[in-house]
């Protein structure tokens, strides 16, 4: 399929009961899942039973799994608890990412907390985030990807050219991968809703990171302005980047194979309406 399109799904009570019943709900064909809590660092043991039929179901549906690693995680924070709860934090996601079969784990790429300078955060990240990349050695251990920010405070990662000196600080790293999202790129300043906007933006991101590195996007519409950095979802074409853009992104090459996933407001009913919404921008020509 050129773009699976799908969503985050909530968990609590049943990663297969549960999330894979509000997926079908929404007509998804990719999900998204948290396996901790998302603003917490607890490191919670999955239920064995759930992980099995969660794989089994997603394998026998055709869908693709992701997960959504913790948003306190911080590699290039000044304190050095936050770090060390970053590390563990992290392995524990792309832990439990293996045993549901997910093909990524996404993690938000962090700020210069503390006032330095950002080489110096990029080195730290580079000691403590290296040493788990290079961990992933199973054949069915996910992708690891950076997912830039909207470009509030000290943001190490925001426009399409900062996931350069990410990646070198990380050796462009084989397991390495970027998660898109278009809401956040375009509060950091990418106007997709430009003519030819959502080529150059992908044009500069292919160009940064080269090709066969953009393994999912997040599929959000913005209530704020482009350049605002504010991190505000609205659903698919009812904010600033509008409809006709998310067409153009299923278009791209860079986009070929990418599944879609929203995290837009709106509850069940709402997830479903972009779901169907972007399908239809991407099945008719």
């Amino acid at each position: 399929m050129r773009n699976p399109v799908g969503g985050h799904v909530p968990v609590a009570g049943g990663l297969a009961s549960i999330g894979l019943t509000y997926a079908r709900e929404m007509g998804a064909e990719a999900v998204q899942v948290f396996v901790a809590n998302p603003r917490g660092w607890a490191t919670p043991t999955g239920s064995p039973a759930q992980d099995e039929r969660f794989l089994a179901e997603c394998a026998e549906e055709g869908l693709s799994a992701w997960v959504h690693a913790p948003y306190l995680i911080n590699f290039g924070s000044h304190t050095e608890a936050t770090v060390e709860k970053s590390v563990e934090s992290l392995r524990h996601s792309l832990r439990r990412g293996r045993e549901i079969g997910a093909r990524g784990v996404v993690v938000h790429t962090g700020s210069a907390t503390g006032g330095r300078p950002r080489e110096e955060a990029l080195a730290q990240v580079r000691e403590h985030l290296l040493p788990l990349l290079d961990e992933l050695t199973h054949d069915d251990d996910p992708d690891l990807l950076l997912e830039s920010t909207a470009g509030q405070g000290f943001s190490l990662c925001s426009r399409t050219w900062d996931f350069g000196p990410y990646f070198e600080a990380l050796d462009a790293h084989p397991k390495l991968g970027v998660c898109l999202d278009t809401c956040h790129v375009f509060a950091a300043g990418h106007d997709l809703a430009e003519p030819d906007g959502v080529a150059k933006t992908l044009d500069l991101l292919q160009e940064t990171i080269g090709t066969g590195r953009l393994k999912l996007i997040h599929a959000n519409d913005s209530k704020d302005v482009v350049g605002a950095h504010k991190d505000r979802h609205a659903n698919i074409g009812q904010g600033h980047i509008g409809r006709e853009p998310f067409r153009e992104l299923m278009r791209h090459p860079a986009t070929e194979g990418v599944p879609l996933i929203i995290e837009t407001p709106g509850g069940k009913e709402g997830h479903a309406t972009d779901v169907a919404l972007l399908k239809e921008l991407r099945d008719v020509r």
